[in-house]
């Protein structure tokens, strides 16, 4: 798929709904499919959290859980979120067996949608590669926007995307908008670029690449506060 430059490329509509559906199957098929132990971008997150004396946390896009539970194993009070109901179950299930239920809140929740919280009402939010999935780079600004709305002043935002350094960039089908998919999973992939613009008007502390998993994958880990 091609498009003009400076114009909004079109893109399939139904792609983020497709996807939806696939990750249920995926959970469905496969649960815990990340196992128990926190990635390590939870792990940073949990210490750059406790750092600015945070205590709520939202995480977007938890999945069945290990860095949500991660997050309230480290004392935090946690919102998880998901467009999957069946890993959100997944993850109320470990919770209860952890004894973690007091700490965990979950709900289900398209990032499409502005998120269902006030303004300033959490410390920090947690998305491990939530923001490139099949989402556009508008609905990305927009989520990154609702992010900032629900942040306290000084809150912090910890999020992972793919690269298009990564060995899947370019491969697979195209869908336009630098959104690739392989293997049935649609990745939009970062160009440095877009980091900086979900940047302008909050501090970016850091951006810290690293790789994860056995193709690898290619990812930067971005740490961005809001203003104080």
């Amino acid at each position: 798929m091609t498009h003009t430059p400076g114009t909004a490329p079109r893109r399939e509509p139904a792609l983020a709904d497709t996807q939806r559906e696939h990750w249920q199957r995926t959970y469905r098929a496969n649960p815990g499919m990340y196992g128990e132990q926190p990635s390590a971008p939870a792990r940073y997150a949990a210490e750059a959290f406790a750092s600015a004396d945070a205590r709520e946390v939202l995480e977007l896009g938890a999945g069945h859980g290990r860095d949500a539970l991660h997050f309230a194993r480290a004392g935090f009070t946690v919102l998880a979120t998901d467009f999957s109901p069946t890993g959100l179950a997944q993850l109320r299930a470990a919770a209860a067996e952890q004894g973690l239920s007091d700490r965990v809140g979950t709900t289900v929740h398209d990032v499409r949608e502005p998120l269902p919280l006030p303004d300033d009402s959490v410390d920090a939010v947690f998305a491990h590669m939530l923001l490139c999935m099949a989402l556009s780079t508008e609905e990305i600004a927009a989520l990154v926007a609702e992010v900032r709305r629900v942040l306290h002043p000084g809150g912090t935002f910890v999020y992972t995307v793919r690269h298009t350094g990564d060995a899947h960039y370019g491969a697979g089908t195209g869908h336009g908008d630098d959104i690739w998919e392989h293997g049935g999973f649609a990745v939009h992939f970062f160009p440095r670029e877009l980091v900086d613009r979900l940047a302008e008007g909050w501090h970016l502390a850091d951006v810290h690449p690293f790789e994860e998993g056995e193709l690898p994958r290619r990812l930067w880990r971005i740490t961005q506060e809001t203003p104080r």
